[in-house]
């Protein structure tokens, strides 16, 4: 049998190796139990943030309880599964933007002057930044990348592959201080205090060497797109009628162009006045239990945090329902119901890899093998007595490692942090810095594991936008994402380990030693 053809034979569908991981999970869970694996280290709890003792140990799925669980809570997780509810409301936001033609009319004037690479470059650069808006930013990112690149006649594949490099690759740079950010300073605050009680941490201390990571970052996830990976992809065939197709600006566009633009300027307006606290009835989306501002708008309990994705939605809708009025392209109700529900049509094989997904994710974080693997690799560096670089690379690779299989940063730094920020302390680096490391460590893994629950929708496009006979399945998405960790990893280490030979400021009032 030739070579070629075999391959094709046992092509998985992702499907099909979702299936098998599910079925491998459930085995090693029992297996593991079984064997009484568990493990004890230091942890801090993220919600009491007290530090205390913590024992780590494996759940079976291979009982009668872990059956139960399989079975009474699959509905449940789907249904509730984040990706899937914020997917598709995004996308019916994205559908009408699309049917009126606003996003052709916009993408084509932004980008008409534009060389191909200096698109990437922006669409890359911008999904570093949107990670300070969380995991919901891969759902607004990766439609519109692969949009993008349509409507400049490149492949959509290449679009969605380079924002989700920008995405993950980005996971753990930010330069704006988030909730996320808040947490998990709470931790390491908490941690430090085991060897200082009166040692503080300054919002802004990694500001320094996040700006030059990110610049970094995404210059040179650009050259992996534009001088590799463009020509690793299949050819993407267009259809002859947009192939032929040319823009023309005429005075319906122009007029549709007008009436969305000053509709969203009043949208986006009354938006700024509900998150800016201390004027006559505003600050009405801010969470004003809390103390400092930040905390007001990206709590977890804030109506901005929780309606983004419908703030973002209606902000999308806007634009495509004024412009499809001015540009007569929606010109009666059945247009605009039409309109909106464009973009979920044959969304059907997607929902069903959500369904597989949620139900891996789930039974997973039930076993808590995650978990139990962290504590492990905690331990190494508790026991430990690795000082200056040597201290540097641990703590890097077990945060790599760790990500794999605990996505969650904050399950994951609530663990690790107990055993890094003493270690650290005590070798006379920074808390700030061991942050810093932990946060670039996670951006080099986070976009390989499909236990990373936004995994699912880079995946799920991937294969929408796919014209070949065989689907995209898991390895080839991961396959794709392995030149840009590999890039993060070199790049990532060289900037910590750079910074704290020279010793400079990392951040306001921090620098990487103590």
């Amino acid at each position: 049998m030739n070579v070629n053809k075999l391959k094709e034979k046992i092509t998985l569908h992702p499907i099909m190796t979702l299936l098998i991981m599910i079925g491998v999970t459930i085995v090693l869970s029992g297996v593991l139990s079984l064997l009484g694996v568990q493990v004890t280290s230091k942890k801090i709890s993220p919600t009491s943030l007290e530090y205390n003792t913590y024992i780590a140990e494996v759940s079976s799925l291979f009982s009668l309880r872990g059956l139960k669980y399989i079975f009474t809570s699959t509905v449940s997780n789907f249904t509730l599964f984040t990706p899937l509810s914020s997917l598709l409301i995004i996308l019916i936001g994205i559908g009408i933007m699309e049917k009126s033609g606003f996003l052709k009319v916009a993408i084509i004037l932004l980008t008409k002057n534009a060389k191909k690479i200096h698109v990437t470059f922006v669409l890359v650069l911008l999904s570093i930044l949107l990670s300070f808006i969380g995991d919901i930013s891969f759902v607004i990112m990766l439609p519109l990348a692969g949009i993008l690149f349509r409507h400049g006649k490149r492949n959509p594949s290449l679009g969605i592959i380079a924002s989700f490099a920008g995405l993950t690759c980005g996971y753990g740079l930010s330069i704006i201080f988030t909730s996320m950010d808040s947490s998990l300073l709470s931790l390491t605050t908490l941690a430090s205090r085991v060897v200082d009680v009166n040692y503080a941490i300054e919002v802004g201390s990694f500001l320094f060497i996040m700006i030059l990571a990110i610049l970094l970052m995404a210059i040179f996830i650009t050259q992996i797109v534009e001088r590799y990976l463009v020509y690793k992809l299949d050819k993407y065939d267009f259809p002859e009628t947009e192939v032929e197709e040319e823009f023309f600006m005429g005075k319906n566009e122009k007029k549709g162009l007008c009436f969305a633009l000053f509709a969203f300027l009043i949208y986006f307006l009354i938006f700024m006045y509900n998150i800016i606290p201390g004027f006559p009835f505003s600050g009405k989306l801010l969470d004003q239990s809390q103390v400092f501002y930040i905390d007001k708008l990206f709590s977890y309990n804030s109506f901005f945090s929780t309606g983004f994705v419908f703030i973002v939605t209606m902000g999308f809708v806007i634009l495509g329902f004024f412009y499809g009025i001015g540009a007569k392209t929606i010109r009666n109700n059945k247009d605009l119901c039409e309109d909106l529900g464009h973009s979920l049509d044959g969304i059907g094989q997607t929902l069903v890899l959500i369904f597989f997904v949620s139900i891996l994710i789930n039974v997973f974080k039930y076993t808590n093998i995650g978990n139990v693997a962290t504590t492990f690799l905690a331990t190494l560096i508790e026991d430990s007595s690795f000082t200056g670089i040597p201290l540097i690379l641990l703590l890097f690779f077990v945060t790599v490692f760790s990500t794999f299989l605990l996505p969650s940063s904050l399950s994951r730094w609530s663990i690790l942090s107990g055993v890094a920020i003493p270690a650290f302390m005590k070798a006379g680096m920074s808390p700030e810095f061991a942050q810093v490391i932990f946060r670039f460590g996670e951006s080099v893994s986070i976009g390989l594991t499909p236990l990373f629950a936004y995994f699912v929708i880079y995946l799920a496009l991937l294969e929408k936008y796919n014209q070949g006979r065989k689907p995209i399945n898991l390895l080839k998405s991961i396959r794709y994402m392995l030149p840009f960790s590999l890039l993060t990893l070199v790049l990532l280490l060289t900037i910590l380990i750079g910074w704290y030979i020279v010793g400079v400021p990392i951040g306001i009032h921090a620098f990487p030693t103590l």
